[in-house]
């Protein structure tokens, strides 16, 4: 199988466990929001930037490393180079975890109330400590395979952490229910500490089983010394890159509830405005990005081998192919949150605030998902410190946004703030791969034909609904509303094969 096939495979592999594990978590936010409600939701959503923090600093940049140099290292041939290089980072990663797990645990109570300003707090994170270490081990092991592309492993896991996650959590749910014990968002914390531990099981054998039983004791000094500089000169901007971001979130989860009180909400009403947001509107316009976080994690690898080989064709073809079909499922996505955003707040989440919030968050799409792709490809080309200064600019109008727009806006400025700080980032790295690669920007078929299918699909939806109702038969709202949304995907395609945009592969 050549490299081309294994890339697609690899994507595809990834795509539909991110799509199955997103189908999952859908639900799950759904069942979530009915039982511990919006205000717990939003109590919920405040410790996920402090757990996110722990990620980045113990294991995100590493992951990123491992699946960089390992990926270099197999395309010479040097499997022990390889295995090497994953031991260094996971052993950087069991340590920066230990020390990230102690702060959290001994630190939870001055962490909630001084920085996140709710007590109720501490409890989570101190349950959220113990899965911080087994998420590095996974996440170091995930960045292994990435890099050998054996995406079936990572696939695999994600899957099934989504399955333990909510099926830990309605376990307790009908626990706690017969046993007259309050529901809390300690109900979400067990099922996330629950599945890390699964999945540092399931990854652990894996691995276990595949090394063997080698023995790394006489791995040379010299190898693992150079092993840690390269992994540290490579970790470290991309660690420093998602700690900023997630510092941006820690500061949202303490500035957007405070700044909307400011503009005039109370304590429970600023909590629920942020839990509908963060916990129900977001992961709703971040589900189709299962596909571009697939591609985007095999974009990196990809990319370095490219550079590795001096191969500039090729990057300037991946680029020129990230651009146009990042672009092409943004618009879809802005197109079915457009057309069908009120209908899936009040239908999923039975929220009159999620509607309005998914219909300004729809424009971000484009932008977004062309962000993340080509953020990996910058990556994958060894611009880290460009990436850095990117995301860096980005936060910075974000946190712009909550602090200035948030009180004379409410949470409409918040979301002003999101869409101008991905336009802004997004033009950054198109700039930064122009200086370097002279690739084609084709307008026509990256955003004319494509907004042009989008609006076709939108009226045969619409057209589509009112002859259906025209019959007297109105089906039940969850079912037309996935039907209306697969109607419209499915005519989006059809008509972007058929302006040859999609070009389908020849016999």
């Amino acid at each position: 199988m050549n490299k081309k096939h294994i890339i697609i495979k690899g994507a595809i592999i990834l795509t539909l466990a991110g799509f199955a594990s997103r189908i999952i978590g859908f639900f799950y936010r759904i069942f979530l929001s009915y039982t511990i409600g919006a205000e717990g939701m939003g109590i919920y959503q405040l410790i996920f930037p402090i757990y996110a923090m722990s990620c980045s600093l113990t294991a995100s940049g590493i992951q990123t490393a491992i699946s960089k140099f390992v990926s270099g290292k197999m395309a010479v041939g040097d499997k022990k180079g390889a295995r090497n290089i994953f031991i260094t980072g996971l052993t950087i990663s069991l340590a920066l975890s230990a020390l990230a797990c102690y702060i959290l645990f001994y630190y939870a109570d001055f962490i909630s109330v001084q920085f996140l300003e709710e007590t109720r707090c501490a409890e989570l994170l101190r349950l959220l400590a113990y899965s911080v270490p087994f998420a590095a081990v996974h996440s170091c092991i995930n960045g292994y395979y990435y890099g050998l592309r054996r995406t079936n492993v990572p696939a695999i896991t994600q899957l099934i952490e989504s399955l333990v996650r909510m099926r830990t959590s309605y376990f307790l749910y009908i626990i706690f229910i017969e046993k007259g014990i309050a529901i809390t968002p300690a109900l979400a914390v067990y099922g996330m500490v629950t599945e890390e531990v699964v999945s540092f099981l399931l990854c652990s054998t894996i691995i276990a089983v595949h090394f063997g039983n080698e023995n790394y004791k006489d791995t040379p000094t010299s190898s693992m010394v150079t092993n840690f500089k390269e992994m540290l000169s490579l970790s470290t901007p991309l660690t420093l890159n998602r700690v900023l971001l997630n510092l941006l979130q820690s500061m949202e989860a303490l500035f957007i509830p405070l700044r909307l009180r400011v503009y005039g909400m109370d304590v429970s009403t600023s909590l629920s405005t942020y839990g509908v947001l963060t916990g129900m509107s977001i992961p709703l316009i971040l589900f189709p990005s299962a596909i571009t976080a697939s591609a985007s994690t095999l974009l990196l690898p990809t990319v370095s081998e490219a550079q590795s080989a001096q191969d500039g064709t090729r990057i300037t073809v991946t680029i020129e192919n990230t651009i146009k079909y990042s672009l092409i499922l943004g618009i879809l996505c802005t197109g079915v949150f457009l057309a069908l955003g009120n209908e899936m707040g009040e239908v999923l989440f039975h929220s009159d605030l999620a509607g309005p919030f998914i219909l300004t968050l729809s424009w971000i799409c484009p932008f977004l998902y062309r962000t993340t792709t080509l953020t990996s490809v910058l990556n994958g080309l060894g611009k880290t410190t460009t990436t850095f200064i990117q995301s860096t600019i980005g936060l910075l109008l974000r946190i712009g946004f909550v602090w200035f727009a948030v009180p004379l806006f409410g949470i409409s400025g918040y979301l002003w703030g999101l869409l101008a700080s991905e336009l802004v980032i997004a033009f950054m790295a198109l700039r930064s791969l122009k200086k370097e690669y002279d690739y084609s920007y084709h307008v026509q078929a990256s955003i004319v034909l494509p907004v042009l299918a989008l609006v076709l699909s939108i009226g045969i939806i619409l057209f589509a609904r009112q002859a259906v109702h025209s019959l007297g038969f109105v089906p039940p709202p969850l079912i037309e509303l996935f039907s209306l949304a697969i109607l419209l995907t499915l005519s989006y395609v059809l008509l972007l094969i058929v302006f040859r945009v999609i070009k389908l592969p020849a016999k």
